[in-house]
């Protein structure tokens, strides 16, 4: 799903932010991502999302090398994964219904199936009764379980979640990864980056744990982790 080869970005003024980074991510799995500030992590997602490209080495995602995709081929590219952020990103002027509906509105996709398709994502991460709320009137995690259905929507290979839990209680934390957990289950590769240690305690998941733009440590799923607050 996820190959980083001999991965390295050097942004201009010789800013190293990836620094022959080798790693490899097999469709279904679910992988945790650590790293401290400035370790490399959004860049890391960057190259995923085809928002960068490598300096040197290959990056291929579902198949893809990103460094050979044409402009117009991009926004065809992500489709196939979904994206949660820690700032939710909703339209504050849309309910949640058309929070999600929007992803699927810009990719022209018929109304018919969207009628029939955003209830059911709804449905999924258990806001069926808040269709016609409002972002100002659902709380941070349902906001971010709006979020997960938009990413849902296009039944994507592959979820990004960049510090989904950031902005939410930790009991609610909790809840948004048995959700992910539960996507996972259905064999779609979760990708989460979190700067949250009692999670990756608690769910345990492969770590990845990135330091000055390479793998520093790679702990199996099942696997103790051990890591604490400065990993």
């Amino acid at each position: 799903m996820i190959t980083f080869d001999h991965v390295s970005k050097v942004y201009p003024g010789d800013i190293q932010a990836l620094d022959d980074m080798n790693l490899h991510i097999e469709q279904g799995e679910f992988v945790f991502v650590l790293g401290r500030s400035g370790a490399g992590k959004s860049t890391f997602l960057k190259m995923i999302l085809r928002e960068e490209i490598p300096t040197d080495g290959v990056v291929r995602v579902a198949g893809h090398d990103i460094a050979q995709l044409k402009k117009k081929e991009v926004p065809y590219f992500r489709r196939q994964m979904g994206v949660v952020f820690q700032d939710f990103r909703l339209i504050p002027n849309m309910t949640a219904y058309d929070n999600v509906a929007f992803a699927m509105r810009v990719t022209n996709v018929p109304e018919k199936t969207i009628r029939n398709r955003v209830p059911y994502v709804l449905g999924l991460v258990g806001l069926e009764h808040k269709l016609n709320a409002y972002p100002n009137e659902l709380s941070g995690g349902e906001q971010q379980r709006v979020a997960l259905a938009r990413a849902l929507v296009h039944t994507p290979q592959l979820i990004i979640a960049d510090e989904p839990t950031g902005n939410i209680d930790p009991e609610l934390s909790y809840e948004i990864m048995e959700l992910l957990t539960a996507i996972n289950s259905v064999g779609i590769t979760v990708v989460v980056v979190t700067h949250e240690h009692e999670l990756v305690h608690r769910f345990k998941k492969r770590v990845i744990t990135i330091d000055k733009g390479h793998v520093v440590s790679d702990i199996p799923a099942g696997a103790e982790y051990t890591g604490g607050a400065e990993e």
